[in-house]
């Protein structure tokens, strides 16, 4: 039976899209069979597989009009993976759910059925607290949280560690943290050592020993529609998250 992990932060800019496309990838490029959910309305994990966003996507899921196999297209470059898109229709998904009886639970009857399909499902959340963020912790059974070696990295954790326990409590007792990791990190600015060992001072064990660092090639890569391993596999991007793939598998060898 396969594990559902939604990558969540409330707040932009800290890797969680990358993460979400790299580590689906590496995870895939590793053996695994590996399905990519983009629920955010950027549809930037899409586009930066090389995938159309015009097309339909998860919110014709939610809405009852199309069904997931329909939908879930193969990865052009990585053999085992495969993507459910998104689109800006998805906007509209917070409204609809508001709509439908146990709404916060609609994606998880769309992917449980899937569980059996895939030995991972990632779940690219957007980065808000909204009805489709919660829904994706709801249907998950960890949640991986990207934190940027910047100022303000700490800032509205509490906020998203909350929901995490709210969602726990009243909707998803099962759902664990699979682990913080750390990104953007450069190890020529104190800061950013500094926010890395407030890190793993807070949450210990939960933090992931692979650091994500300030890479170049990761910002090209989806440019070329290509996760960074097969844009250029020699950067350090390509390998950190090879690791972290790797860290990751690892870690859920025995669950």
């Amino acid at each position: 039976m396969g594990k559902i992990v939604s990558l969540a932060n409330q707040k932009g800019g800290v890797g969680k899209t990358t993460t979400a496309i790299n580590l689906a990838a590496s995870v895939a490029v590793l053996g695994k069979k590996v399905l990519l959910v983009d629920a955010d309305p950027q549809a930037n994990a899409t586009s930066g597989l090389g995938l159309d966003i015009s097309g339909m996507g998860i919110y014709e899921c939610i809405t009852g009009e199309a069904e997931p196999t329909d939908i879930i297209c193969k990865c052009p470059d990585v053999k085992k993976l495969d993507i459910l898109p998104s689109n800006i229709n998805l906007v509209g998904a917070e409204t609809e759910l508001l709509e439908i009886e146990n709404g916060q639970k609609r994606l998880k009857t769309i992917l449980d059925p899937l569980k059996s399909v895939y030995d991972f499902i990632f779940i690219d959340c957007s980065p808000s607290l909204g009805l489709v963020t919660l829904n994706a912790l709801v249907a998950s059974d960890s949640v991986l949280i990207p934190v940027q070696c910047e100022y303000f990295a700490l800032e509205g954790l509490g906020k998203l560690l909350n929901t995490i326990k709210m969602t726990q409590s009243k909707l998803n007792p099962s759902l664990e943290i699979e682990g913080f990791l750390l990104t953007m990190y450069d190890s020529r600015l104190r800061l950013a050592n500094q926010v890395s060992s407030e890190v793993k001072k807070h949450f210990g064990e939960l933090t992931f020993q692979t650091i994500i660092q300030r890479n170049i090639r990761l910002s090209e890569a989806p440019s070329f529609g290509k996760p960074a391993l097969l844009y250029d596999a020699s950067s350090s991007g390509s390998i950190n998250y090879l690791n972290l793939a790797k860290e990751f598998i690892k870690k859920n060898r025995n669950k």
